[in-house]
This record gives structure tokens, sequence and C-alpha cells, in this order.
């Protein structure tokens, strides 16, 4: 039996989606008969997506949306794989300034029109930056949202290794 593939596709500028993506990556290496694989979204590409049996994407929220170079992966790779990852699941990530729900909607059209399945709601991990310098800085996400990803991590990477998604 070959071992299911989890493909993490991020961007992160401030740093905050990025620790976001490597708790996950962590939550999701406890389980041992599936590999992970973390792209950043400039290096991912359609073939990246066939191989792999589940996904997460995770983006800053810029302007309301999801970060221009997730938007550009997207379209990068939206017709190569259409029709060839139906019903694949995926979680969502999105570390956010002050809301994030436009930004989770993106990611969900995208997903609805490749029908890929949903694990779990969008997380999204607000910093709550609203000054030019807060959002600039370097971010900081605490222990306890930390978790969160790990733990959606964890569970994507359990029910790929069950057969349940």
């Amino acid at each position: 039996m070959q071992m299911k593939i989890l493909l993490v596709v991020y961007h992160s500028m401030t740093g905050g989606t990025a620790q976001m993506v490597q708790a996950a990556a962590a939550g999701a290496a406890t389980e041992t008969s599936l590999q992970v694989r973390v792209l950043r979204a400039p290096d991912a590409g359609a073939d990246d997506l066939l191989a792999a049996d589940g996904y997460i994407f995770a983006t800053p929220e810029n302007l309301a949306a999801i970060s221009g170079v997730m938007k550009h992966f997207f379209d990068r790779t939206y017709y190569q794989v259409l029709e060839q990852i139906n019903g694949k699941p995926y979680a969502a990530m999105i570390c956010a300034g002050s809301d994030g729900h436009n930004a989770a909607r993106q990611i969900e059209r995208i997903a609805t029109g490749w029908r890929l399945k949903s694990i779990a709601p969008p997380l999204i991990i607000c910093t709550h930056a609203q000054t030019k310098a807060e959002i600039l800085r370097p971010k900081q996400i605490d222990a306890a949202h930390l978790e969160e990803c790990k733990n959606l991590g964890a569970t994507i990477a359990a029910g790929l290794a069950m057969g349940i998604f």
C-alpha cells in the first residue's frame, strides 16, 4: 500500500501563517503512515496537487481576501487539475488582521469548484492588526491558537490514514 500524502500549500509575509502551518504540519506528522509535504505557494504546482491525497491551504488575509500569492497558485493550477481531484479532503487556515471570513469564502469557492470535501470549518486566527505598523510587524501566534492548528493537522492526517476521507 502506497503512503498517503497530505499537501500543505501556504503563503506568509509576516510569519503568522508560517507558524500556523508549522503547527499543523507537526500535528499531521504524528501520523507515521502519512507523508506531509509543506510547500510555499510559488513552489507548488498541479503535479503536487495531483500526487496528494488531501490538502491544507493556508493564507494571510490581505485586504479582506486571500493573498495575491495564494490566488496566483490557484490561478496557475485550477484548470490543470479540474475533475482530477474530486472528493479529496481539505482544510483552510487564515491568519487574519480583522475578520478572515471573506478569505475563507474564497478558498471554499475554489474548493467547491474542484469538488473537494471540507473536513472542518476554516480555522481563522485573528491577530487584530489594524494599524500600518501592526500589519507589517512580524506576527507571533499564541500557543492556544497554535494548538488549534496542530489539532487540525492531526485530524486531517488521521482521517486520511484511516481512509475516513
